[in-house]
């Protein structure tokens, strides 16, 4: 009986093996497809997720790709499932500060940055910084959101554009009453995005500057 007993759990142990190799398959199948073929990848994230439930990035990105189409709730659910089976991973925590975002639900949104931003090993800080920076400046708190940008534009190499932040940081800082220091990113903008849309943007606003 005890030689039966090894076989089953044996066997039991390479059926678990199986199904978590056959899912680390459909999770790449998935991200070989994600630009190409979105729903042919969501296919795949959900097949991957049927084979192992706690397959993380499959869950994260099936929450991508309902934040792609809008379905904000559904991503938000995906990324909370994200964070039970790994607690400390920060671009979800980001990324679930967006979604609550786009729900108009600001103050769960800025919670959510500040946990991403909680993690040392975050590889792309200045993502959080910059949609707390925005988070804050909707919610009225300028001091907090000029913080922020100035935080995001530490972070090297950056992963949001310099010209965005320089443009959000300029705008904190007019709402501030900090006209110079206003007018000195708002030029920088335009040295950084030549002609582009945050360059007519922050040259609106150093035209109001003016007055």
């Amino acid at each position: 009986w005890a030689l039966v007993g090894c076989l089953l759990c044996v066997m039991i142990g390479c059926a678990a093996e199986e199904k978590l190799k056959k899912a680390d398959g459909y999770y790449r199948e998935g991200v070989a497809n994600l630009d190409g073929n979105r729903q042919e990848a969501f296919v795949s994230f959900q097949k991957a997720i049927q084979e192992d439930p706690g397959h993380r990035d499959a869950h994260y990105y099936v929450g991508h790709i309902y934040a792609i189409q809008g379905k904000y709730q559904l991503a938000e659910e995906q990324f909370r499932t994200v964070l039970r089976i790994s607690p400390e991973y920060s671009e979800a925590h980001a990324y679930l500060g967006q979604v609550l975002a786009q729900q108009d639900r600001w103050q769960e949104a800025i919670r959510a940055y500040r946990r991403a931003l909680n993690n040392p090993l975050y590889a792309t800080p200045d993502v959080a910084w910059f949609n707390l920076g925005r988070a804050l400046a909707h919610e009225g708190d300028m001091n907090g959101a000029a913080q922020a940008f100035e935080d995001a534009l530490l972070v090297s190499p950056p992963n949001v554009p310099s010209g965005m932040v320089h443009l959000e940081l300029g705008r904190a800082y007019y709402r501030l009453g900090y006209d110079a220091k206003a007018r000195e990113m708002l030029t920088r903008v335009a040295e950084l995005d030549k002609d582009g849309s945050y360059a007519v943007e922050a040259e609106k606003l150093l035209e109001r500057l003016k007055h």
